[in-house]
């Protein structure tokens, strides 16, 4: 039995194991690599991207990757590419391997075939005597001295090399291609991170509750406009043109005070010059504005200055981007 001290040594030794072999990884990068990137970006055709065993599994990680990322790539499972999905590669397509070892039988028996295709082969392998490393048109290392396992066995620091190298390929082709935000969002429409990339402050104004009260509404009716809404605070409009801000915590500091509230309007405590956000700006950046200055809400308005509405750091909050 592991005392706790002992689990947080373990969990930290793998990590320490683990990032030195990404940075061993690092020296080891040179022209196969740059000409490997050079040939997918200038491909016709996909990149697909084979392996077996717990490289299947990483490879599967890296097309997910590059899909999300502006290069079009396909998984094939090297078991089952010698059974029959060899006919995923088309004539214009470019194959990565990965391979560990590059001597596994199912590698030996897919890259002749894939040579016989015409089809350039890049190849990740730890091992540069291998049959991948000797057979491939772009061999790049992924060895490690060790696995983190204790036992040296279960592929853990090849593995997390393998998965930075795609990340590598990857990274540097998006900005070979120019790929931007806007390009991001294309692939990623749905969930939090769809909302951030597409959301904008129009798309998430607060409504229902009296929102906005005059310069001379008296402080009685504003306290019930604020009751009346979720937003915690009222605009002060006059003729459609924004003067203040009066929040609730406005009111109880107004209330702390020894004055006669009957005689007060709401120009008597709003706050001038609020924080305000353009209804057309991306909701993200409301939620930065909320967050950096320390507030609940932020007033909306368009593009001639009018009011338009509160965002609640609620909505940001209910929508996943704060």
């Amino acid at each position: 039995m592991l005392t706790d001290k002992e689990i947080l040594n373990k969990a930290k030794f793998t990590l320490e194991i683990e990032s030195e072999s990404l940075l061993r990884a690092k020296s080891f990068l040179a022209d196969d690599f740059v000409n490997a990137v050079k040939t997918v970006v200038n491909a016709k055709g996909r990149l697909i991207i084979t392996g077996i065993g717990k490289s299947a599994n990483i490879a599967a990680k890296i097309v997910a990757t590059l899909n999300s990322t502006g290069t079009p790539s396909v998984f094939m499972h090297a078991a089952d590419a010698i059974h029959g999905d060899l006919g995923i590669i088309q004539q214009d397509d470019i194959v990565l391997c990965i391979s560990n070892s590059g001597n596994t039988p199912e590698i030996k028996y897919l890259v002749p075939l894939i040579k016989d295709g015409g089809n350039p082969i890049i190849a990740f392998t730890g091992n540069q005597e291998s049959f991948l490393w000797n057979e491939s048109d772009f061999p790049i290392y992924s060895g490690v001295e060790r696995e983190a396992c204790p036992n040296n066995l279960a592929p853990t620091s090849s593995t997390t090399v393998q998965l930075a190298l795609g990340d590598a390929l990857a990274v540097t082709l998006l900005e070979l291609r120019g790929f931007k935000a806007k390009d991001f969002a294309k692939y990623h429409p749905g969930g939090a991170l769809g909302k951030k990339l597409y959301l904008k402050v129009e798309d998430v104004i607060s409504s229902g509750g009296n929102q906005v009260v005059g310069p001379s509404t008296s402080i009685k009716e504003v306290i019930i406009a604020i009751s009346s809404n979720r937003q915690g605070a009222v605009a002060v409009v006059l003729e459609n043109e924004l003067k203040g801000i009066i929040t609730d915590g406005d009111i109880r500091r107004m209330l702390e005070k020894d004055v006669e509230i009957s005689s007060l309007k709401a120009s008597d405590i709003m706050m001038r010059s609020p924080k305000q956000i353009v209804q057309s700006e991306m909701a993200t950046v409301a939620a930065d504005m909320i967050k950096s200055h320390n507030i609940s809400q932020i007033l909306v308005v368009d593009d001639l200055a009018r009011f338009k509405g509160f965002v609640h750091f609620h909505d940001l909050l209910n929508e996943g981007i704060l």
